[in-house]
């Protein structure tokens, strides 16, 4: 479902059918953070990517929420929600971004962000069809994951940037280490990671290696 580019069909029609500058599809379960499905361009990738390691953003607010959580300028705000998000998502291109959930009653699952080049709010016709596409996305990823074993995750859903397993292994031995949550452990090596200005994957590479210490 992504292309070599990070590209991937879903976010692609998305971004046409919306007309907008682009769009991203993030995995959310309850137990965490599965990844970026796809994105349609390099801002779009980068968005998801910041929202991965810095644990907020639209999506995540989103997903958590079960509503739409809509912001038409990121650089003047109404209210100032994502304050390590935004300046690099500024800097991404990125001047007005909307996340809208993928979920089936209370289960969450993820959400759809897309984004435009310039301030302004969608359209009220805009937001209907991104709540009718978030729909179709949600179906997609049942319908793919149906066919996954019991407890594993959809092999069309687990390509490297979605499963992050070295960042869940990661979490899992530093709340071995420290005894304390997994949520806990993540939540450490997103601050580590933000405050070093590293990807939150090198920073679990280096975790599992043993070359890392996060106190």
């Amino acid at each position: 479902m992504v292309n070599r580019d990070g590209s991937g069909p879903l976010c692609l029609d998305c971004v046409d059918a919306l007309d907008v500058t682009g769009a991203g599809i993030m995995l959310m379960t309850g137990t965490g953070h599965r990844g970026v499905l796809c994105a349609s361009d390099a801002a779009s990738g980068a968005v998801e990517e910041l929202q991965f390691t810095l644990g907020e953003g639209p999506c995540v607010d989103a997903c958590r929420s079960g509503f739409p959580v809509l912001e038409p300028d990121l650089g003047a705000p109404g209210v100032t929600r994502w304050p390590a998000f935004t300046p690099p998502a500024i800097s991404a291109g990125v001047r007005a971004i909307f996340g809208f959930p993928l979920q089936v009653g209370t289960i969450q699952l993820g959400a759809l962000d897309i984004y435009n080049d310039h301030p302004g709010d969608l359209r009220a016709e805009q937001v209907a069809e991104a709540v009718h596409l978030a729909g179709i996305v949600t179906r997609k990823v049942l319908d793919l994951q149906a066919e996954a074993d019991p407890g594993s995750l959809a092999s069309e859903l687990a390509t490297p940037g979605t499963l992050r397993a070295q960042v869940h292994q990661a979490s899992g031995m530093l709340a071995a280490r420290y005894e304390i949550s997994v949520d806990a452990a993540l939540l450490r090596m997103r601050a580590y990671a933000f405050a070093t200005e590293r990807r939150i994957d090198d920073v679990a590479r280096d975790v599992v290696a043993s070359q890392l210490k996060i106190e």
